[in-house]
């Protein structure tokens, strides 16, 4: 495999809408011996439950004593159910993590080591980088099981029918800045280009602006520099020109989706896991590495299955990690589902993704993985992307300059590693 493949160490994918809301209750076992355990995920739902349902069917039929119940939250609340969970004594027995919250989870207590209950302990299936970004203190606290790339979608339609040339690999900023101004019809609510203003996408604007988010030793946040206001600035310019206001947006839930979707959006910055619910939009579509400036940078986002330290099963909480992280069923469902990608050493399950004909580049998926740009993970994690978020935001709503809400963002983001 190559060194682009197995170097995808970051994680999470802004997914999921509400399904099942977790369960107060523990993991059971029956009088008939059977267990019942508990798994989390924010992934799945809405796309995808099916999909994992085939896993989970396949696992119980190898597993006979073993019933899986899935619970499921959209991305936006699944942390804050999770923290509370575990802080009152009812945590699922195992649980999906993003690689950005892993290091607090693991540094905490909450996991477990899955190493000597995982079935034997032979890794070789996994990408070695992959598995090497779920360990903390030596130990395999995570099982790496998906990883998913961010890449930039179009309506083939509406350039074509604006008479724009469509995206190439090649685009800069500037190219697509240049494209989104002839595309958006504000009259008609047709928007060039939707790119969320928020910490997901600035600390990779950040990097394609040649700029870094921590010093290098890790203490101070670092974008608080002329790379940085560069980099909030292209998101902030957006706003109100060729994308939405939030006011326009008005909270809406999946705005983003249902535009594109409606066939009123030109250009959409967003991952991979879209792939499957784009599958029958009335209109020509396509993917494209996205836009840089002084440099090509991607996001990658990586997620992995997780038990909790207080399981009253761990076996049957390994065994089932491994499954769902490495089993031939699961990295083949997810393939042919277009649910992410598995993270596994077997380059040919890999390359069954290319043939699925919607998009017609998923080339570009593997080509974003040439230049990474890894998110900044500190253990107050979650509070230091909110305090980017808010301060980007902020700008975005026109209440402070740019550079001033960078700077206050960079007070917050010291103030939590200090």
């Amino acid at each position: 495999m190559s060194r682009h493949f197995i170097i995808v160490a970051a994680a999470t994918a802004l997914l999921a809408s509400a399904c099942a809301q977790g369960s107060a209750t523990k993991a059971t076992t029956g009088t008939d011996g059977r267990v019942t355990l508990r798994y989390f995920t924010f992934s799945a739902a809405p796309d995808h439950v099916k999909d994992l349902d085939k896993i989970e069917k396949a696992f119980e039929k190898e597993n006979p004593k073993v019933d899986v119940v899935v619970e499921t939250a959209p991305f936006d609340e699944y942390f804050t159910k999770l923290q509370t969970s575990i802080a009152g004594g009812t945590a699922p027995d195992t649980f999906e993590l993003n690689y950005e919250n892993f290091v607090t989870y693991a540094g905490a207590g909450s996991l477990l080591d899955l190493g000597g209950v995982a079935g034997g302990g032979d890794t070789s299936v996994y990408a070695q980088e992959s598995l090497n970004a779920f360990k903390h203190d030596g130990k395999q606290y995570a099982l790496p099981a998906s990883f998913s790339t961010v890449v930039l979608f179009y309506n083939k339609d509406l350039f074509e029918k604006a008479g724009v040339a469509l995206p190439t690999a090649d685009w800069t900023w500037a190219d697509e800045q240049a494209a989104a101004a002839k595309l958006t019809d504000r009259k008609k609510g047709v928007y060039g280009d939707f790119q969320p203003v928020q910490f997901f996408e600035f600390y990779k604007t950040l990097k394609q602006a040649g700029g870094e988010f921590l010093s290098a030793d890790g203490k101070k946040a670092a974008f608080d520099s002329p790379q940085g206001v560069k980099a909030a600035q292209w998101l902030v310019s957006k706003v109100g020109r060729t994308m939405p206001t939030e006011a326009e947006i008005g909270g809406t839930a999946d705005y983003d989706t249902n535009l594109f979707k409606s066939g009123k959006l030109a250009m959409w910055h967003n991952g991979i896991w879209q792939f499957a619910g784009l599958k029958d939009v009335p209109f020509a579509w396509d993917v494209v590495v996205e836009p840089g400036d002084a440099a090509k940078a991607s996001a990658v986002f990586h997620n992995a299955v997780a038990a909790s330290s207080s399981t009253k099963h761990a076996q049957e909480a390994g065994a089932w990690a491994r499954f769902l992280s490495s089993s031939d069923t699961a990295a083949t469902t997810r393939v042919e589902s277009s649910w992410e990608l598995p993270p596994v050493a077997d380059q040919q399950v890999l390359a069954g993704y290319l043939k699925d004909p919607k998009p017609a580049n998923r080339q570009a998926v593997f080509d974003s993985l040439k230049s990474i740009a890894l998110p900044p993970v500190i253990k107050r994690q979650q509070e230091m992307q909110d305090a980017v978020t808010k301060q980007l935001g902020e700008a975005a709503a026109g209440r402070k300059p740019v550079a001033d809400a960078l700077k206050a963002a960079a007070a917050d983001v010291d103030a939590l590693l200090g």
